[in-house]
């Protein structure tokens, strides 16, 4: 998270540093270097959800080759609920609001958004866990809780993104649960 911010903050070129000391304009530009650091996370989360649809995708064939069909409606089920979520992230407001835009979205704020967005990775780890308990369930018996397991996790994922949501609508203070 930080390292994403200080990337974005040392590519500032020489206008945005000399205008930074003037009073009230170093809060823009730190929104600013915010907002890009933002972009650049969510990217890498829709990312790797992206590598998770694909997976899930993959996993249909060996389930109908095992002939386990009853399952490939969970599976894709799964997989549709990841790639409504990586749609959503790719797609999401700018973790800031416009230097004369009547709604403003603070530090407090951001900080809360880049706490959801890093629970993104551990939320996509424990999916790519959970793929790795139902590709070895495959033609197993224990491949109806494997998929079960992954179903709550990715439903999760699309509940944490609303909690997110709530932050740039101005709903209020929320955890993230994750």
């Amino acid at each position: 998270m930080s390292d994403l911010y200080e990337t974005v903050k040392g590519g500032q070129d020489i206008f945005k540093k000399l205008l930074s000391y003037v009073p009230g304009f170093s809060g823009y530009v730190e929104r600013t270097n915010r907002r890009a650091a933002d972009k650049l996370l969510r990217d890498q989360v829709a990312l790797k959800y992206s590598e998770l649809v694909a997976r899930t995708s993959s996993m249909q064939k060996d389930i109908a080759d095992a002939g386990q069909l009853d399952f490939l409606d969970d599976i894709d089920s799964i997989g549709l609920k990841l790639r409504t979520f990586c749609d959503r992230i790719k797609n999401a407001s700018y973790g800031y609001s416009g230097f004369f835009d009547t709604v403003k979205i603070n530090e407090k704020e951001l900080t809360q958004l880049y706490t959801f967005d890093t629970a993104f990775f551990e939320l996509a780890n424990q999916i790519s866990s959970g793929l790795d308990n139902v590709e070895a369930g495959i033609g197993a018996d224990g491949l109806k809780a494997a998929i079960r397991s992954v179903d709550t996790l990715a439903r999760q994922v699309g509940e944490t993104y609303d909690r997110r949501y709530q932050i740039l609508a101005g709903s209020g203070d929320t955890t993230t649960g994750a």
